[in-house]
Formats: structure tokens, sequence, C-alpha cells
């Protein structure tokens, strides 16, 4: 046997065992890790149909969920900040205006897992400030409507969007969601759950947790708690009359799964949760 070859088999072998035994090995029951994505700092509420004396906060926190499953993995929403905007010498990274401490990447990394590990990525919706880090899981299989998918690649690009930051879900590969819940896993844990109205296909996640209990996840059906607590619909939703109808049909579901809703830009709910490389189960 020749030597070079013996030797290239030899690393190539422990290279691969190396790899093996680095993988996070998947829990038995459902995760979830909250990934800190900073924040907004909206310098006009009217949109919401709120004054700054009303709401406890003008910040919206930004955040994205890896939900780790004995079957796969998904990431729910990724960000306003892409990682590429991080200063390579450390510091905030900014995008509109958006701010973020954390890279997503590395906040993935402390939970165990990289971008290629990801089975599935799932965004509530294709604004901006929920897709900044999408173009990391084009290796992944996405989960979409087809509205929000044609919006999303529409010409000229809604000026909600900053499009290169999804641009290689193009080309990923693509499920296609036609029903109004989606069962991820097959087991009723991870359930994606249409509410339409604020995007032509905007989405909510349903999550069946063993410890936590059941939590939806509400991308922006609302954004601040007392826009819930008043019933109040922003001026800026796609389709009003659609949000409306949603947003009942999701407090419906909520009453009857006796489930949590967090509302993902609650700039105070948000910060209180634990992050990653915590998780929620």
């Amino acid at each position: 046997m020749n030597p070079t070859k013996g030797l290239a088999a030899l690393l190539a072998a422990l290279a691969m065992a190396s790899a093996a035994d680095s993988q996070t090995p998947r829990p038995k029951s459902l995760r979830l890790y909250v990934l800190d994505g900073g924040s907004l700092n909206i310098p006009d509420t009217t949109p919401y149909r709120l004054k700054k004396e009303e709401i406890a906060t003008n910040y919206m926190s930004v955040v994205s969920f890896l939900v780790v499953h004995p079957k796969g993995t998904l990431v729910w929403d990724t960000g306003a900040v892409p990682d590429s905007a991080f200063p390579p010498g450390g510091g905030p990274g900014t995008l509109r205006y958006a701010s973020s401490a954390k890279p997503l990447r590395a906040q993935l990394a402390s939970a165990g897992y990289a971008p290629s590990d990801i089975t599935y990525l799932a965004l509530s919706h294709f604004h901006w400030d929920h897709a900044g880090n999408a173009n990391l899981f084009a290796g992944s299989t996405w989960l979409v409507t087809k509205a929000e998918r044609d919006i999303m690649f529409s010409e000229p690009p809604s000026p909600r969007t900053e499009p290169q930051n999804y641009s290689a879900l193009k080309n990923s590969k693509t499920m296609i969601i036609s029903k109004s819940e989606y069962d991820v896993f097959g087991d009723g844990t991870v359930v994606i759950m249409a509410a339409p109205g604020h995007s032509p296909g905007h989405q909510v996640l349903f999550l069946k947790l063993a410890k936590t209990g059941p939590v939806v996840l509400s991308g922006d059906l609302y954004h601040y708690p007392e826009e819930r607590k008043l019933g109040l619909v922003p001026t800026t939703e796609f389709n009003a009359e659609q949000t409306v109808a949603s947003r009942a049909a999701v407090e419906a579901f909520l009453k009857k799964k006796g489930a949590q809703l967090w509302i993902q830009h609650d700039f105070n709910a948000m910060a209180a949760l634990r992050k990653a490389p915590d998780f929620y189960e």
C-alpha cells in the first residue's frame, strides 16, 4: 500500500470521526433557543396609532428562534442586521434604525449549531427586520407561502425589504405551504399557521413545549403589547381586514390551547427571556 495514500485515508477517517463527535446530539424532546437580534429605535409611533406616552417604550426588540426537534431543526426569522454588517474588529452592527450587539452565527454556535445544521428556514414574513440573515440558510429547506415568495422577488422590490439579504433563497430547496396549518415535523409540536394581513403570506409559529407549555411566536401579528390591549391595527398593514381576521383566529386558538403569545417586537417581554445557549423546553 502506498504510505502517502494510507496516511491520507487515515487523516480523512479521523476528520470524519472528529466531525461526528462535534455534532450536537438531538434532544429527546422539543427545545427552543431565543437569539437576540438587538432592537429597533422607532422614531414615530403614529403608524401604530399610539402616542409615545401611551407605551412603555418606543423601542422594539428583534429576535430570532432556533427550534430543535428530535427529527431536525428550524430557524424562525433571522433578525434585522446581517452578520456582514458587523465591523471586523468588533462592535455593534447596524442597518437602517436597527442595532445589534451579537451576530446570529455566533449565537447559533453558542448553542452548538452552524447554519449548515439547520433543516428548515421559515420567516414570519419578508420585511427587512425579519430576513436580515436569511442568506445564511440558503442550504436549508425554505418553508414559505406562494404569496410571500412572490412579493419577495417582485420588481421593483418592496421598500420594506433589503432584497440582497435574502437573495440566495431564490435557489433554495423550497416547500410551498398551501394550507392554513403546516405541521413541520408531523407530530403537532411545531406548526406554522397562516395569519395574513401584515404581509400577503404572514405566518405565526405554534410550539408545544413540554415544560414551558404551548407558545405562539407572533411574527408581526402585533408589535406593541398596547396595540393588542387596545385592539389597534397599524395604518401600514398590507391588508387591514385580513389582519383583524387573523388576530381573531389566533386569539381563539390561544384560548383553546391555553397558549402564551410571545410578541416578538415587545421590547421588555423579549428582554426578560433567557437567551442562547440557554433554552426552553
